[in-house]
């Protein structure tokens, strides 16, 4: 099966610093793949690099086998990227934010005026209502808890109509219940059979990606340590990648 998302022997240095060296996995349509690695392994670099917000030395990521440094324009909205720190307007209500999501497929002055079609208003609710938020779509931003900001985040993304989500550390500020209950919406958007997104997901912590990834790829000093399926993933491996304590789920 041809992949969906290639990562090509990765380099990337900062002022003489190796932050990702020789980094090279796959992830296929419908499949959920965790990051993970300790404080300074390499993954921020490699997130910025994969959503093309920082250019890679050598070696390259693929979409579709098109080079991700090099999608301009409305090719980028193929991609979306869901922040630890949610990135909403406050101000906004829910669905306005979720229409933010829309911005890629509208004229620049409709984005501006916030004058978006139909389609795009009945998308933006359906997504909501995907991330069971259809209920607070008129509510601000700024009155809802953490956990229900990073799912409007999720629905922003999903109105983007991606192939691929990178959510960079999606539940470091939640706390477990709800980081968990995240997770899970994360999977059921890989594995619900309607479009088969693919999710990138860098984690702190192994439980979560053993219950919720299908596959967990390991950064250490920013080199790939393992890469296996997610009920493969054994202990001794972690405690190798955390500096040998015990992360047992």
């Amino acid at each position: 099966m041809t992949p969906l998302f290639e990562v090509h022997h990765a380099r990337k240095s900062y002022a003489g610093r190796v932050a990702l060296d020789d980094a090279s996995f796959r992830l296929a349509r419908g499949e959920m793949l965790a990051v993970l690695g300790s404080s300074g392994a390499g993954k921020t670099t490699l997130f910025r690099c994969l959503a093309g917000l920082a250019t890679l030395d050598a070696g390259n990521a693929l979409l579709h086998g098109e080079d991700v440094a090099r999608l301009r324009g409305r090719q980028r909205r193929r991609i979306a990227v869901v922040f630890q720190q949610f990135n909403l307007v406050n101000r906004l209500s829910a669905l306005d934010n979720v229409l933010a999501g829309r911005l890629g497929y509208v004229p620049a002055w409709r984005g501006w005026l916030r004058r978006f079609s139909r389609d795009d208003i009945r998308l933006a609710l359906e997504c909501l209502d995907r991330v069971g938020l259809l209920d607070h779509a008129g509510q601000r931003a700024d009155a809802l808890s953490g956990g229900q900001q990073q799912r409007v985040a999720i629905a922003r993304a999903l109105a983007q109509q991606p192939d691929l989500i990178i959510a960079d550390e999606p539940v470091a500020s939640l706390d477990p219940h709800t980081g968990a209950g995240i997770m899970a919406l994360l999977s059921s958007i890989c594995h619900d059979g309607a479009g088969g997104i693919a999710v990138i997901c860098s984690l702190h912590q192994p439980e979560l990606a053993r219950r919720h990834a299908d596959r967990i790829v390991g950064l250490r000093a920013g080199r790939i340590a393992f890469d296996v399926a997610a009920a493969d993933c054994a202990e001794s491996a972690l405690q190798q990648l955390y500096g040998g304590a015990s992360l047992a789920a």
